[in-house]
């Protein structure tokens, strides 16, 4: 493991430096459309994550997966059998959100193990595009490309890359994929009947199954994402770094009341 985890070194204020980046970095190229087409290949990453997320849900209800695929269009759609369609259903946007809100936690609260974070998370997107990633109908192997390519990146980069690249690639897609959900869910809350061709988007067919109004599910999910990206800042960045500033306070003043 020495090839991946290295000495500790002020990683707790280049985590929370480098995460404040990564947020900035994420908005500007969100609230720019001559620059939105940078995200391009977030975004199809983050329809893969939205589309795992149902598929996880699938496998750990009891069901299975068939496939799932993402299209060019940053739409994507998983074919689930058997399961609890109550789980599976929100696991896209609320499994986007917890994805990035775990990786950001671990990538910051763990940042000197970010290299093995990295080489953790590809070595898993490789395997489980191999195993579900399909093309779409028009033939397009947009899911297995994305999962290849960043699978790939991750694992090289963790093995190959510094710690605080692997930091920073980390932190932009862990806010990537939570800050994704979070406007999705937001923009659903006012556009509840929003779709892509012939595929509903998820609180709508959740209300439909369940009886319940779609903006009051897009709400509460919405919610439920600013809670676990609000979590992951407080206890990955903000609380250890806190700490990690009042200990170094505490042992100056301990050395000059030694010195008086």
């Amino acid at each position: 493991m020495s090839l991946i985890v290295e000495k500790p070194k002020n990683y707790r204020r280049r985590a929370l430096l480098i995460s404040f980046l990564a947020m900035i970095l994420v908005y500007i190229l969100w609230n720019m459309p001559d620059l939105r087409g940078i995200l391009y290949p977030i975004n199809l990453f983050v329809t893969y994550i939205h589309e795992a997320g149902h598929s996880l849900a699938a496998i750990l209800t009891g069901g299975s997966v068939h496939s799932f695929v993402v299209s060019q269009d940053g739409s994507g759609l998983a074919r689930t059998i058997g399961g609890n369609p109550a789980l599976i259903m929100p696991a896209g946007y609320l499994g986007a959100a917890l994805f990035g809100s775990i990786l950001f936690f671990l990538s910051n609260r763990f940042a000197r193990y970010s290299r093995g974070i990295a080489v953790a998370l590809g070595l898993f997107m490789l395997v489980f595009t191999v195993l579900f990633a399909r093309a779409d109908e028009s033939g397009a192997p947009v899911a297995i490309m994305i999962g290849s390519v960043f699978g790939a990146l991750l694992a090289f980069s963790g093995l190959k890359g510094p710690t605080l690249l692997n930091m920073l690639l980390l932190n932009v897609l862990a806010v990537s994929a939570a800050l994704e959900a979070l406007f999705d869910l937001i923009y659903l809350t006012q556009n509840s009947g929003a779709s892509r061709g012939l595929v509903t988007n998820d609180a709508a067919q959740f209300a439909q199954s369940f009886g319940l109004s779609p903006e009051l599910v897009a709400f509460t999910w919405a919610g439920a994402a600013v809670v676990m990206f609000g979590f992951a800042l407080w206890y990955g960045a903000y609380k250890p770094l806190r700490r990690e500033i009042n200990d170094a306070y505490a042992s100056i003043t301990t050395r000059r009341g030694k010195a008086v």
